[in-house]
């Protein structure tokens, strides 16, 4: 579930990342409006799915999946060019993010603590 909501908050990431470019500055109103609200959810939802996937993998996802997303709208729109470079760029983001998904997220162990003395060298017991 937590990657469905993931995947949905990066969406949401083109959507406003695309309004705020619309809305000159703040000043059109409803792209203003339109990045507000899903500006708000998207980090909502990135805030849930962080409790259920790593920050490192997460915010990678997101802000990969979201930069492609918004890269192919606007080519879709006629905003941007499609050129065969970036369809090969975007291709290489979306292989990134598809690997990230595919490799397991390993819990951190802590590294062992040694007590003091133990591990190093005591000064009656240098060789020279």
């Amino acid at each position: 579930m937590a990657w469905l909501v993931l995947f949905v908050s990066a969406a949401l990431e083109t959507v406003w990342a695309t309004a705020l470019g619309a809305s000159d500055g703040f000043t059109v109103p409803g792209p203003t409006a339109l990045f507000a609200v899903t500006i708000v959810v998207s980090l909502v939802a990135f805030g849930y799915v962080l409790r259920h996937i790593p920050i490192s993998t997460a915010y990678a996802v997101w802000t990969g999946t979201g930069a492609a997303l918004t890269v192919l709208w606007g080519m879709a729109t006629g905003a941007e060019p499609v050129t065969f470079l970036r369809l090969l760029f975007i291709a290489g983001i979306v292989g990134c993010v598809v690997g990230l998904k595919l490799v397991p997220a390993r819990p951190v162990t802590p590294a062992p603590v040694l007590e003091p003395g133990v591990g190093r060298a005591k000064a009656t017991d240098r060789r020279g």
